[in-house]
């Protein structure tokens, strides 16, 4: 098992949560998600099919970018949706 730590933006909330662990649960080899409000980070635990740029594209694609990456209106009112969509999914 291999573990890829990432550092996001736009991290706010169980909803926020719900919804990066429902949609990186998703994808192929992923064993854990973890989510930690502290650190703003997603810590997944996966069988290397997939690699951090996989990761990290699937969390830009639902709002979350890398904390490293412009995080522009855009990318803020995906996490806006994403969280709402955590929220009800829960």
């Amino acid at each position: 098992m291999e573990t890829e730590k990432i550092i996001i933006a736009n991290l706010k909330c169980s909803g926020c949560e719900n919804t990066i662990k429902a949609k990186l649960s998703e994808m192929e080899g992923v064993e854990s998600v973890i989510v930690n409000h502290e650190e703003d980070s997603v810590t997944i635990t996966h069988s290397g099919k997939a690699k951090r740029e996989d990761f990290t594209k699937k969390l830009h694609s639902i709002g979350y970018p890398e904390a490293t990456e412009e995080n522009g209106l855009l990318l803020q009112l995906k996490s806006y949706a994403s969280c709402m969509i955590g929220r009800i999914n829960k």
